[in-house]
């Protein structure tokens, strides 16, 4: 359904997938792909975004790299640095801010390692209005730095975020003033969204979609 773009971040050169329709005045969405990489499960589901009107893009941060398993996930998480980690996802809200055009809304949306990023990005671009995140936290001051609301998608039993670490992240969301959702899946695990994924359950994906694209709608002003 989209294609794909040179994304020039600094003195790097990343490849943005871009769907939908991307016209001024669109509300778009950046999607922050986990640390297994831009695979299909991330394209398939910024496709689905763009089925719902939203335009989207999609950074790799990891070179075209794409792994399947946790130690390959680890390695190529664990080697980019926060710098480049930072100009990527820079440069992918202003090329969908630019495309848009001034005033177009923008959303940002992570998958665990993606997820940080997506909490981070309100912090350095005030066209970013809303953050959906993924089975994936941020606990520290940064959530005082922006005040956009804050959608969050859990699994009940995950090794990554445990119940004490999203309850952190959901006060200290509060603690800073701002508008936070969690929703914990019963029966789920970390990477419940993933098709790819054995931990993968479509009835949460599919609930944890809709909430999102109500939450965009809400936020994003969409119909």
């Amino acid at each position: 359904m989209g294609e794909f773009e040179t994304l020039e971040a600094g003195s790097k050169a990343a490849r943005l997938y871009v769907a939908g329709d991307v016209r001024t005045g669109a509300a778009g969405v950046v999607v922050l792909h986990p640390w297994w990489g831009l695979n299909d499960d991330v394209i398939a589901y910024a496709d689905r975004l763009a089925t719902e009107g939203y335009a989207v893009v999609a950074p790799d941060m990891f070179g075209g790299q794409v792994a399947t398993e946790i130690d390959d996930a680890d390695r190529l998480s664990s080697g980019m640095s926060e710098e480049v980690g930072e100009a990527i996802t820079v440069a992918a809200v202003d090329r969908l801010a630019e495309r848009l055009g001034p005033g177009a809304p923008l959303a940002a949306l992570g998958f665990s390692f993606g997820a940080a990023w997506a909490i981070w990005a309100p912090t350095k671009r005030d066209r970013v209005l809303a953050t959906v995140v993924y089975y994936g936290t941020w606990v520290d001051s940064v959530l005082g730095q922006a005040k956009v609301p804050v959608l969050g998608h859990f699994a009940e039993d995950d090794p990554y975020e445990d119940a004490e670490t999203v309850a952190a992240f959901e006060q200290g969301l509060r603690d800073a003033g701002r508008d936070a959702t969690i929703h914990r899946y019963p029966g789920t695990g970390h990477w419940f969204a993933e098709p790819s994924r054995d931990a993968y359950r479509p009835e949460a994906a599919n609930l944890a979609f809709e909430r999102t694209r109500d939450f965009l709608g809400s936020h994003l002003q969409q119909d």
